[in-house]
């Protein structure tokens, strides 16, 4: 049983990780089944999937005849042990070396006593698989905590950010910041601005703590981020992202998330500051029409107002708008933009835009070029400039061709 369970264990696991890539492969092929049709992909994936199947099955029968041979091994051994009793102990009693009445005896022990033992073979097989998707849960909960939170709690909010000497990198990457030093005001509203993969996002993530910078700090009206509360800290945060969720539910529960205790009333008026109540009541149910999972039945731009509704309804005292008018239209952009200054007022704002006629009435614009800042300053100032800004300007506004 012991050689058996040593050699059964890494077959049961590598059947557990095959069954973990092939639901994998499952869903992706599912949550993208728009853009496998679209690019008539259906028998690359098909295929795909029969060969994670087909690998499946092949370490499945591995683990499989290991097990079944289990059981046939326990049952001869035990009829050795069985046959050799009845013969050596028939042979002791007629040689008068052994009593009836033991030998009748040893005989029941066999019989009662190791046979039952044929069923360590189910119990072992049941075990190992078992431990096999046991041990998989233990991985993941052991592993490491990299962001904790911290112990003092943060009770009243001014909103004044500073990043200090800030560098960060995924992993073993290359530094996505390095060395950045800014300073966000109380309610001032600043746009992060600057070529992808420039680190606007990312900023964003290390304010929420969803990171942890390699170097420097970052502080909230004068404490480590570190050193809060993590539930205060990103309480005190609203944030809009460019990659929108919405949950399985009807419009209401999808802006009340986060503002649980939330009204009618204030759900109403949230949406009217998104530009999103004219498209709320044209829907079939109003507040209460089911959107579907990831909000499926809206449009890209109709899930992005919701998200900003969402924010203000939480009324938190820093907004982060991540390219929150990504998805939108240019009238409703135009809307949203009338919108931002009810909703920007009285509290700090960081917005990431690459349409720069967003941020144009920021208070400041940072310029970010390789996790650098480059540039800051009003939008007229940065015009007059005539660096990084200007020449970013000039190719939205058809100015400059991108070649240029």
């Amino acid at each position: 049983s012991w050689v058996f369970q040593k050699r059964l264990a890494p077959r049961y696991a590598a059947v557990r990780e095959r069954v973990g890539s092939l639901n994998g492969l499952l869903a992706n092929n599912l949550g993208g089944i728009v853009t496998i049709k679209s690019f008539t992909a259906e028998d690359h994936e098909a295929r795909r999937v029969a060969e994670e199947s087909a690998r499946y099955s092949e370490t499945n029968r591995r683990a499989i005849a290991l097990s079944s041979a289990f059981s046939p091994v326990i049952r001869m051994v035990i009829l050795v042990g069985f046959t050799l009793t009845l013969v050596l102990g028939g042979q002791a009693v007629f040689a008068e070396r052994l009593e009836v009445g033991a030998y009748s005896v040893m005989i029941f022990l066999t019989q009662r006593l190791l046979w039952p033992l044929t069923r360590l073979a189910q119990t072992v097989d049941l075990y190992q698989r078992a431990m096999a998707s046991v041990n998989r849960v233990l991985n993941l909960l052991e592993t490491p905590i990299r962001v904790r939170s911290g112990g003092t709690p943060l009770e009243t909010v001014r909103g004044e950010i500073r990043f200090e000497n800030v560098s960060f990198a995924y992993g073993e990457g290359g530094e996505v910041i390095r060395d950045l030093d800014l300073a966000v005001r109380e309610r001032e509203t600043v746009a992060l601005v600057g070529a992808t993969g420039s680190g606007k996002t990312t900023l964003m993530k290390l304010l929420l703590r969803f990171h942890e910078p390699t170097a420097g700090r970052i502080t909230l009206d004068g404490i480590d981020l570190r050193d809060l509360r993590l539930e205060d800290l990103r309480g005190a945060m609203g944030l809009v992202s460019q990659d929108v969720y919405l949950f399985h539910g009807t419009v209401r529960e999808n802006v009340r998330y986060g503002s649980f205790d939330a009204g009618d009333d204030a759900i109403v008026a949230a949406t009217r500051a998104a530009e999103a109540e004219e498209f709320v009541s044209e829907l079939p149910r109003g507040y209460d029409t089911v959107v579907g999972e990831r909000g499926q039945k809206l449009s890209g731009g109709q899930r992005q107002r919701l998200s900003i509704a969402r924010a203000v309804l939480k009324d938190p005292p820093i907004l982060l708008l991540d390219e929150a008018t990504s998805a939108v239209d240019n009238e409703t952009e135009a809307a949203i933009q009338r919108s931002l200054a009810r909703i920007t007022a009285g509290r700090t704002t960081l917005m990431i835009a690459h349409r720069l006629s967003t941020i144009r009435h920021a208070h400041r614009i940072v310029v970010l070029e390789k996790g650098q800042m480059v540039e800051q300053g009003t939008h007229e100032e940065l015009l007059a400039r005539d660096g990084v800004y200007a020449a970013l300007w000039r190719v939205q506004t058809g100015e400059l061709s991108p070649a240029v």
